[in-house]
């Protein structure tokens, strides 16, 4: 992916994924299917689904971020990533295009005319994320590398982009583009993104968990709630929409599977007390 060239971008934004561009999880929503092809069972989706749930009603701490981390790394041991990449390949549009929030497309164009680089840091696996950054119009994408030998997952994380590692990441991009942090601007939902927030000189909110509503409010920070999931394609500039279709529908089937299951759980949950 690539977007104006150094000379003429002034400074970078630095985007979050989940909750920020897009309604839901990126790493959950292939769950779906993933279980079609083979890959992973019922019982696997619906621990990972009960994950989610958490995370949705106590915020993203760095206890259950790391459940999930396990979890996830331990479904992938011994996939191919080839069959990865075609799944999502496959699958991206009809899953993904419905969860993508309208506002921040709408932000990210806004970037674009500035000038900007448009950067997505994730803590979802780069195969995933990699094909949603190209159908958002980011310029690159940064997120979560999974060991590979000879072609399948090793279980192994080589790279963690998460809390303080995306405030990394962001300073290697400064660093590299001749960017200025102060410049820079950055947006999550999150607050184990703190460190990125901190990281820049124009930090915003978006859809925040409480911790970080809480901080956002006493530092002064912008908050923006962002609620419309809108179809990207009559929007999307052409040239980005033939990168997209190299990969982005899978996460939107599942996050409506996921919803069902949530509702489903919740009527239950009330049935029993």
């Amino acid at each position: 992916m690539s977007g104006p060239p150094p000379s003429q971008r002034r400074s970078a934004a630095f985007f979050d994924l989940d909750k920020t561009i897009i309604a839901g999880s990126s790493a959950l929503a292939f769950s779906r299917p993933f279980r079609r092809q083979g890959l992973i069972t019922r019982r696997a989706v619906l621990r990972s689904g009960y994950v989610q749930l958490l995370i949705m009603l106590s915020g993203a701490d760095a206890a259950t971020m790391d459940t999930l981390r396990r979890r996830i790394t331990a479904l992938c041991a011994g996939w191919e990533v080839t069959q990865v990449r075609e799944i999502v390949a496959e699958t991206l549009h009809a899953i993904v295009e419905p969860l993508v929030y309208a506002e921040a497309t709408e932000l990210i164009a806004e970037h674009r005319v500035a000038g900007d680089e448009i950067v997505v840091l994730s803590a979802s696996g780069l195969e995933v994320v990699e094909p949603i950054a190209a159908l958002v119009g980011a310029d690159c994408c940064l997120a979560t590398r999974m060991g590979v030998v000879e072609g399948r997952y090793t279980g192994e994380i080589e790279r963690y982009l998460y809390g303080e590692e995306k405030a990394r990441a962001a300073r290697e991009i400064a660093a590299a583009r001749g960017y200025r942090l102060q410049d820079c601007r950055a947006y999550s939902d999150s607050i184990t993104d703190l460190p990125l927030l901190e990281v820049v000189g124009h930090p915003t909110a978006v859809n925040p968990d409480r911790a970080l509503r809480r901080v956002a409010e006493e530092r002064g920070w912008p908050v923006l709630s962002f609620a419309v999931p809108v179809a990207l394609r009559p929007r999307i500039r052409p040239t980005a929409a033939a990168v997209a279709g190299a990969g982005l529908g899978a996460a939107l089937l599942g996050a409506s599977w996921y919803g069902t299951r949530v509702r489903r759980l919740r009527r239950s949950m009330a049935s029993g007390s």
